[in-house]
């Protein structure tokens, strides 16, 4: 488990960029046959990959969180962002293909990855946040989500946003969790930017080209900096800053978002010429 500290925007001001990316940058995420994770003291989020291939791998309880087994006390959202794989949670199966979603509340204790075709292996990515009580499993297919379409063709950032762990679609403690599909020839998110100091929120960049990169904007409104981030790499990102981002292609980024509320809209709205 990789430990990250919470960062006062003060000190942010003072991080040269291989600070910035060993704080906030999270890499080799998807390494075959490896479970990673990283463990934020960001409202104690945990951001986790696996690729299974030749073996299952189980999600296992880890000193930093003190109790008997992994979901005692937290709730998990899983993307597939890779082929066909299955999770099985205290025994019972669940198949997901690629952008299908499994939410599995507290409590459950047997959590396991694996892939059916070594030859294509899944790529399971997941937020874990704590939880004060226990809400059913549930798996979503892109057909299963609440779509929020946005974006104009001449602001370059046509985009559709699937809302897969939400209030409106399932019951959660407080995670937050879905999808962004920008259309060809769109590059930006999330622009003009926001903030939103109730709850911190964290990007993983997937479908980028092996050639492009996208350009993720934090740090405070008037005291940006960027991180330049590569395909199947996240960011996390504190409830002070803004997560936005511009590409060299156009891409998809899952988010999931842990704070104080679930609000999706609760935004606050940065006008552009207050950027810097």
């Amino acid at each position: 488990m990789d430990i990250r500290y919470a960062i006062h925007p003060d000190h942010m001001k003072r991080l040269d960029t291989q600070e910035i990316r060993n704080h906030f940058l999270m890499e080799g995420l998807f390494k075959k046959d490896e479970m990673n994770m990283v463990y934020s003291h960001i409202d104690r989020i945990i951001v986790g990959g696996v690729c299974p291939i030749h073996k299952p791998l189980e999600l296992k309880v880890t000193k930093e969180l003190g109790v008997d087994f992994f979901l005692q006390r937290r709730e998990l959202g899983i993307i597939n962002i890779g082929s066909k794989g299955i999770v099985s949670v205290d025994g019972k199966q669940y198949r997901l293909e690629k952008k299908e979603c499994l939410y599995i509340g507290m409590g459950s204790k047997e959590v396991s990855f694996k892939s059916p075709d070594v030859n294509h292996p899944a790529k399971f990515y997941f937020n874990s946040a704590p939880a004060h009580s226990a809400y059913p499993i549930v798996k979503l297919s892109m057909n299963d989500v609440q779509r929020v379409n946005l974006g104009t063709a001449d602001k370059s950032n046509v985009r559709t946003i699937y809302q897969f762990i939400h209030p409106n679609v399932l019951k959660s403690c407080q995670l937050v969790m879905g999808v962004t599909v920008l259309e060809p020839n769109s590059i930006w998110n999330t622009m003009p930017c926001h903030s939103h100091d109730r709850r911190m929120e964290v990007y993983l960049y997937f479908d980028l080209p092996e050639d492009a990169l996208v350009f993720h904007l934090l740090g405070e409104s008037k005291e940006t900096r960027h991180i330049v981030v590569k395909n199947e790499q996240a960011v996390l990102s504190p409830s002070w800053s803004i997560h936005s981002g511009v590409g060299t292609s156009h891409y998809s980024f899952i988010w999931g978002m842990v704070g104080e509320n679930q609000t999706f809209t609760d935004m606050d709205q940065i006008p552009m010429s207050e950027l810097k």
